[in-house]
């Protein structure tokens, strides 16, 4: 079977370890894609914070408009210590996911074969599940300011901004993957007892949301007790669905449930696919082990499979993953950090071996 016309990948190694495990997932991608026969375009670009240190600019100013066209963005880090987070990630993540609408924040939380959740006496089937997250709105709009900084009347104001167009958008994402999930359940994290007003908001929209679904069964909770039951009762879950600020600390609380951060994936996703999505793993750039070659491509890996899914190849992706069971299984073959023997590059050398079968 001939080749299709390769995808366009705008591929940003960024900072830490980013350029150490963006190489493993791009080697996993075209071993994937022999055996799938897809073909890529790899236009890697060197936007970082040394980028900024150097420029001024976390990356050029017409950046994105070269991208704009692409498949999809593969992301491997952003930040590090000497360069504020404010200035690299509002310079480069945050623009990105809010040029290109990428209102949807996705991560699964899976315990993967070979993975132990620090949870006494769970398994693969009490935790899997989706957080997906707002990610263009909410919590962490530029909407706000500082007065009289330094005096002791000194002023901080942030305002959250909810659309009843983003929130009803990211709430239907929600609902459309439960209706593809064998569970086919969706709980909203809210907060409408202590916030006046945005989350009464966001409670109205999941109820008048929901009516559109009747199929699907529902729960709500305020966001503190949700966090407790991530860690006693995960196997509640199914996909849940929060605003910006709230799905951030739940996508992060998911994974470690789940086993691990170090290996969590993550997608920023335009579902109506009028501009590229963006995959990256959750674990940041690392400082601390950058350049040690012991960095876990796991994350990156497995974001790479999310990216395959979403470009319509669900096959290749599945086999990614299932590459990376297999892998992880074996402690000779996994990171230091999972308790293995393995570097970086010979974790993503056994993975594309694997597919190469």
């Amino acid at each position: 079977m001939a080749q299709t016309n390769a995808l366009k990948i705008a591929t940003i190694p960024g900072d830490g370890i980013g350029r150490e495990v963006v190489p493993e997932g791009m080697r996993v991608l075209e071993a994937v894609g022999r055996k799938f026969d897809i073909a890529f375009q790899f236009d890697e670009v060197d936007w970082s914070c040394e980028t900024y240190k150097q420029t001024g600019r976390m990356m050029p100013e017409d950046g994105l408009e070269r991208f704009k066209k692409h498949d999809a963005v593969f992301l491997g880090a952003v930040g590090w210590p000497d360069v504020p987070d404010h200035v690299s990630l509002w310079g480069l993540l945050i623009p990105i996911r809010r040029t290109f609408h990428q209102y949807v924040n996705l991560r699964p939380c899976r315990l993967l074969r070979g993975t132990t959740s620090p949870l006494a006496g769970r398994t693969a089937d009490d935790i899997d599940f989706y957080v997906v997250r707002e990610n263009v709105e909410g919590e962490y709009s530029e909407a706000g300011g500082r007065l009289y900084r330094g005096m002791d009347d000194e002023i901080a104001i942030q305002e959250a901004i909810f659309t009843r167009r983003g929130v009803d958008r990211v709430l239907r994402y929600a609902f459309e993957l439960a209706k593809t999930r064998k569970r086919g359940h969706v709980t909203s994290a809210t907060k409408s007892n202590g916030i006046v007003h945005t989350m009464p908001f966001w409670d109205e929209r999941f109820k008048a949301v929901k009516a559109d679904y009747p199929d699907i069964e529902t729960s709500q909770y305020h966001i503190d007790i949700l966090c407790a039951h991530f860690v006693q009762h995960p196997d509640w879950f199914d996909v849940v669905v929060g605003s910006n600020l709230f799905g951030d600390i739940l996508s992060d609380l998911g994974p470690a449930v789940a086993g691990s951060i170090g290996i969590a994936p993550s997608a920023n996703i335009n579902p109506e696919g009028d501009y590229p999505s963006m995959f990256e793993p959750v674990h940041g750039s690392a400082p601390d082990i950058a350049g040690q070659g012991i960095a876990n491509p796991i994350g990156q890996i497995w974001s790479a499979a999310m990216m395959l899914d979403h470009l319509g190849h669900p096959e290749a992706s599945a086999a990614v993953i299932e590459a990376m069971e297999t892998v992880i299984a074996d402690p000779a073959s996994r990171t230091k950090d999972m308790g293995g023997k393995a570097n970086t590059a010979e974790c993503g050398e056994a993975i594309a071996q694997v597919l190469a079968g």
